[in-house]
């Protein structure tokens, strides 16, 4: 048992403290994904030097988060299970180390080379250099040709103007510095990708999976060939394997590249990344798609050029326009000063490689910073879209409400009593859990109702509610819309009274159950607002959103008593999934930057009209794939330190162009007065530009302490 100390706690959030190295760095990593797996808890952060455990867990368990902690023993943890995630992450910091040890011996070999050049006769030394120069030329004239005059072009003409004057110190001096500039862009490049791919690929996700026991919960990296998973609409496929219960529609646009989803049974084979439209399949497993998952999350960062953000692009495109200038310039103070040194300071000096190389480190820098604060962001344009945006909007429930309602009342009508209103509407919600369907599940087992499965076969209409049959009769149940508009069940006096009264009473949502083309019963759900809700739309006003927009199929009077609390400039009621992507389109055509947060399968059409998309770790599978932002601890407060990060990236990148033009500048004006020798400019230019590229790595925000 383990000793500790409650240092901090508020609902959702705990933190507790064993002592002062009271464990070592390999049982640091192996706690990570053990808490990781109690079912209550979402996210853990270890720091082995405080001896500290940071939870963020269902409010609702917190008891059983006590319990957990009172029975763990750092001595008696078990790694056999957890052997495939300490692998990875040994390999992380191994491909680190190896990382330094590369660059460094490939720096000491650039260095011993130019020191043993210079000590050989002036003839040799001048066709070594020549040698070296070829690349340059290369790589000069291969720009040339294909149309471009870039940085390679310059780069060469200095180097055989220098070589053709015979001044060998200055063409060598040129070369060391474009070698050791080229070393140390490539190494910070490298070291932040790895860094980041590592943050993002060691997040551990949970998965459904039935044994002996029942169904329970498990991280994703404990998944074993032949484990039987569980998956339900609107959730991702995490393995490949074949199905031996259920049928579902599965989309697998992901795999096939078909857009179309198809109907699969038992006996029939699915694949990871493919992702259940609707259904609930259980899988034995055949492969596990671990190592594909982390490939994906590679190729993402590798290929973050198809998602560069349009200041990277301007970047890049005034680097290269940059680039004629210099030459003019080297031939008007040539053809004034006759001087090829003073001309030379004009090629040896540009503005390119800085505007370059800080701006993309800035970006991957700040993509970096994100996951550390547990903020997966799939391109640097998605931050420089929310650094620009001034609307944001809010899906209501599982985003501002916990998504972890309760069920408020029951109301029976006609001939039906409450308790067979519960008991149907529970037989019929189980088939599909979701927050919604586990209160009106979870009140009947605790009220001790049991149903049995009188209906037939359930049919999921997404966004919608749950259509089936009853004793011969046709039975719905969901929203106001799909019952009284789609279904056609009358709206009576009676009913109309009981709806006011529900709401009034301050009712979130109302479930409606008909049986037979007449309303059964109501179901009254409450689903409080996130504790943090209201403070976070106060701060993203203040770093700049000038309009907040909430967005909820609840009836009206529900819908505007939430945003009264959370005192937002809009929302809408009542609404569709198609009317939630087309107000965005709205938003979007008046000039508006937009920003959707959303956590559901009927979120998806609005995700995918924002200019910025953002979802929580615990959203729908189809949510998190779709969405340009996933918050990976699911706290609305990560929406505000993103915006913040956003900001001040924006503010670093155009304040280093600043720096870099004035710096520049100056060199370029001091090499052409002769009041700086062109040798001397060049080295302070490349010192200025791995100075820039140093600080463009620096945390953007003050908190940040990894």
């Amino acid at each position: 048992m383990a000793r500790y100390q409650l240092v901090h706690d508020m609902p959702g959030r705990l933190r507790v403290r064993l002592g002062r190295y009271a464990f070592d760095h390999r049982t640091g990593q192996l706690l990570v994904p053990v808490l990781s797996s109690w079912p209550m808890v979402r996210q853990v952060e270890v720091n082995e030097r405080t001896g500290s455990l940071l939870f963020y867990y269902d409010a609702t368990r917190k008891e059983a988060l006590l319990e957990c902690l009172d029975a763990l023993s750092l001595s008696q943890l078990d790694d056999t299970a957890y052997q495939g995630y300490l692998d990875e992450l040994a390999s992380y910091e191994k491909r680190q180390k190896a990382i330094f040890r590369q660059y460094r011996g490939q720096l000491i070999r650039i260095g011993l080379r130019y020191m043993m050049t210079k000590m050989l006769p002036l003839p040799l030394q001048y066709f070594l250099r020549c040698l070296s120069a070829r690349h340059y030329l290369k790589k000069g004239m291969s720009s040339l040709l294909a149309g471009h005059l870039d940085v390679p072009v310059l780069d060469a003409t200095s180097i055989t103007l220098s070589l053709l004057s015979q001044n060998m110190q200055t063409a060598g001096h040129i070369m060391l510095l474009l070698s050791i500039s080229a070393l140390l862009e490539d190494y910070t490049r490298d070291k932040t990708t790895l860094s980041l791919t590592e943050k993002l690929s060691l997040q551990t996700e949970k998965v459904w999976v039935k044994d002996t026991t029942g169904r329970h919960q498990i991280a994703s990296n404990q998944l074993q060939r032949g484990d039987i998973v569980i998956v339900s609409t609107g959730a991702m496929i995490p393995v490949d394997g074949e199905i031996i219960s259920g049928e579902a529609m599965v989309n697998e646009a992901s795999f096939t590249g078909e857009p179309l989803s198809k109907r699969v049974g038992g006996g029939q084979s699915v694949f990871a990344g493919t992702v259940v439209e609707e259904g609930e399949i259980e899988i034995y497993t055949r492969e596990i798609q671990q190592d594909s998952r982390i490939q994906q999350i590679i190729s993402l960062i590798e290929t973050n050029s198809q998602a560069k953000a349009a200041i990277q692009a301007k970047a890049e495109h005034l680097a290269d326009a940059i680039v004629p200038y210099s030459f003019i310039g080297f031939l008007g103070t040539l053809f004034f000063t006759r001087s090829l040194s003073r001309a030379m300071s004009l090629l040896l000096v540009d503005y390119s490689c800085a505007i370059k190389l800080s701006t993309s480190v800035a970006m991957i820098s700040a993509m970096q910073e994100a996951s550390r604060h547990r903020i997966l962001v799939k391109g640097g344009k998605y931050i420089e879209a929310m650094a620009q945006a001034d609307v944001i909007v809010f899906d209501k429930t599982g985003t501002l409400t916990h998504a972890c309602p309760h069920v408020q009342q029951v109301v029976g009508l006609g001939q039906y009593s409450r308790e067979e209103v519960l008991s149907i509407a529970a037989c019929l919600e189980e088939h599909f859990p979701h927050s919604m369907a586990n209160a009106i599940v979870t009140r009947a087992a605790s009220e001790g109702l049991i149903h049995e499965e009188r209906h037939a076969k359930v049919e999921y209409i997404i966004a919608h509610g749950i259509a089936s049959s009853l004793d011969g009769q046709r039975v719905v149940i969901g929203s106001s819309h799909f019952v009284f508009e789609d279904e056609k069940i009358p709206l009576t006096v009676e009913v109309k009274l009981a709806i006011d009264q529900l709401e009034r009473e301050g009712a979130s949502s109302l479930i409606y159950l008909a049986i037979g083309g007449q309303l059964a019963g109501i179901i009254s759900i409450d689903d409080p607002l996130k504790q943090e809700a209201r403070s976070t739309l106060v701060r993203l006003r203040q770093l700049g959103f000038k309009k907040i927009v909430m967005l909820t199929g609840d009836g009206r009077q529900a819908a505007s008593h939430i945003a009264s609390l959370l005192e937002v400039d809009d929302y809408r009621y009542e609404i569709l999934p198609e009317d939630k992507a087309q107000y965005i389109q709205e938003l979007k055509s008046q000039g508006h930057v937009v920003v959707m947060v959303g956590d559901g399968v009927n979120d998806t059409p609005a995700l995918s009209s924002a200019d910025v998309s953002i979802s929580m770790q615990d959203s729908s599978a189809i949510a998190r794939e779709l969405a340009d932002v996933t918050l990976l601890d699911g706290r609305l407060e990560e929406i505000a330190v993103f915006r913040s990060l956003a900001l001040e990236l924006m503010r670093r990148i155009h304040l280093n162009y600043a720096k870099i033009v004035t710096m520049n500048s100056a060199l370029i004006f001091s090499g052409m007065a002769g009041w700086l020798p062109a040798t001397t400019g060049a080295l302070l230019h490349n010192t200025s530009t791995f100075v820039l590229t140093a600080l463009a790595t620096q945390p953007l925000l003050k908190d940040e302490t990894s």
